[in-house]
């Protein structure tokens, strides 16, 4: 097989940076998280206090799955008893985050109301226990934290849910699925398909895998088998592929979707268009497949990015409306949430937090546009022609922000190692909603390969903003034989203003990803007679 050309090293001093910022920034070292001995339940009235809002903050020890401690904290209204019962809300950290990190929220929470417990998932920080990724163990320790706070709080067992960012949200998901106490979900910035989103098109997503090997190093205890599957991950082991996708299959919502529906939870799904982790799909696709009452929500950044002024107390939107869809679920309020459109989108290129609803995930473009590729492209591999997707984290958070998408000079593209097909000017706006499709021919010189492609808002002055894209690997192929590839890129919303074309650009190399283009190979895109090669560009009239 082909080795890997990028490795997991160079993420992983990002990967600590980031981790050791995020710790900052809740005002816990990680040295200190590791030296501070963990509260028990026994000294819970010592390490408890009380707000000026009137909620107490206890912080105590729940014994997890097989016994392993987990770190955690309960907020409730200071005056609860066990007098009269309160709706639960449990919050399972987001990856290598400490136990504070949903605070500030789950003190609005408790000044509503609720009981809300937020624990430390195993294998990070205070907890015991070793990091299993969402697998079995993690799924089981949701369990036990509702057993103990129907035990131990006056939370309602009648009335609990879950909710949580990244890793929170991909558990508080799975939890759905297993334990049918659960009556509401709110999973932001998570995944569905776990295999989908650090494997697709069967390419590493290296920059994501390493950033969270590197953050589960620094601020965990990874276990074997994750470990074992780092290693066969980064190294390209195409012989231990099958337990890899197995591996994650276990830990994807959508291999349990028939339990989740059966224990019909009010589920809300939400993510950012650029989430460089996890992308968007899994979710889109996932969510029209849910047959309880459900909502989801896509807008402009990357990962947890439009969540995270809600962790620090601002004004969030994303989290008002989380909290809303707890209140109308959990409460039994009649405050709108439900009788909004199920899909609501922001578009990347639209001011303000507006959104556009639509009855389903499907129902979100209007016409499937279709663009033929006729003309035949050869690229020489392993070079960078200068088109690429950006850098974890940071790509989504520029054109959130600053409207700024990775930009490239499509008529500079050096022809040899970029394939361009190119629009002519449209004449008005082109509102771009859901899933563009690759269909074209490939023929390789060698039996493996990887192209990444990207499509791109051609302006006047020939600059490309990146709209969306995605990466396809190829493994035991004959050389000299064309073969059919189907690809799906990212789902987006993106306005292409009237006057723009639209670019297509393939190449063979991009930071985010691991290629596996042998030196010397040749790509050729073709486009027979009998199959021809197209895109397809969902549109919103």
């Amino acid at each position: 097989m082909t080795p890997a050309r990028k490795a997991l090293r160079p993420t992983t001093a990002a990967a600590l940076s980031v981790t050791v910022m995020a710790g900052a920034a809740f005002g816990l070292a990680p040295a200190n998280a590791a030296a501070a001995p963990a509260p028990t339940a026994t000294t819970a009235a010592a390490t408890s206090s009380a707000t000026s809002s009137g909620v107490s903050i206890r912080f105590v020890d729940i014994p997890g799955d097989g016994g392993v401690n987990l770190a955690a904290n309960v907020v409730a209204p200071a005056n609860a008893d066990a007098s009269h019962r309160l709706p639960l809300v449990v919050l399972p950290t987001s990856w290598s985050l400490p136990q504070v990190e949903y605070l500030a929220q789950a003190k609005k929470l408790a000044e509503t109301g609720y009981v809300v417990l937020t624990y430390n998932t195993r294998g990070f920080w205070q907890s015991g226990g070793r990091i299993e990724t969402a697998g079995p163990p993690d799924i089981a320790d949701a369990s036990k934290v509702i057993d103990w706070a129907l035990a131990n709080t006056p939370a309602d067992p009648d009335h609990l849910g879950m909710a949580g960012l990244s890793y929170g949200a991909g558990i508080s998901l799975l939890a759905a699925g297993a334990d049918p106490r659960i009556k509401a979900v709110v999973a932001m910035s998570g995944w569905a398909d776990l295999v989908g989103s650090i494997y697709s098109g069967r390419t590493q997503h290296s920059q994501a895998a390493g950033l969270l090997a590197g953050a589960g190093t620094l601020t965990g205890r990874p276990s074997e088998e994750f470990q074992q599957i780092l290693d066969d991950f980064f190294s390209s082991n195409l012989a231990k592929e099958k337990d890899l996708i197995a591996w994650g299959k276990k830990r994807s919502a959508a291999t349990y979707l028939d339990r989740i529906n059966a224990n019909g939870a009010a589920i809300m799904l939400g993510n950012s268009w650029g989430d460089s982790i996890f992308p968007p799909n899994s979710y889109a696709d996932f969510f029209d497949k849910l047959t309880g009452p459900k909502r989801l929500e896509l807008r402009p950044g990357d990962h947890a990015t439009a969540e995270l002024t809600g962790l620090l107390g601002l004004p969030n939107t994303t989290w008002t409306h989380a909290r809303q869809w707890l209140d109308r679920y959990l409460k039994g309020e009649r405050n709108g949430i439900d009788g909004e459109q199920p899909v609501q989108l922001t578009s990347r290129t639209a001011d303000g937090d507006g959104y556009e609803g639509y009855p389903s995930w499907s129902a979100v473009p209007s016409e499937q546009r279709r663009v033929p590729l006729a003309a035949t492209e050869k690229v020489t591999a392993n070079h960078d022609s200068g088109a690429n997707a950006g850098t974890v984290l940071l790509g989504g958070a520029l054109d959130q922000f600053l409207k700024l998408p990775p930009l490239a000079s499509i008529p500079l593209l050096p022809r040899s190692y970029a394939a361009v097909w190119q629009t002519g000017a449209h004449a008005g706006e082109q509102r771009v909603r859901g899933t563009v499709k690759l269909h074209t021919t490939v023929t390789s010189d060698r039996s493996d390969g990887t192209a990444v492609a990207y499509l791109y808002d051609v302006g006047p002055l020939g600059v490309g903003k990146l709209i969306t894209h995605a990466p396809f690997t190829f493994h035991d192929r004959t050389p000299g034989t064309p073969f059919g590839v189907d690809l799906e890129l990212f789902s987006t919303a993106y306005d292409v203003p009237a006057g723009h074309r639209l670019a297509l650009v393939v190449d063979t190399v991009d930071p985010l990803y691991i290629e596996h283009n042998p030196d010397g190979a040749h790509l050729t895109f073709s486009s027979p007679d009998a199959d021809p090669s197209h895109l397809t560009i969902p549109v919103r009239d």
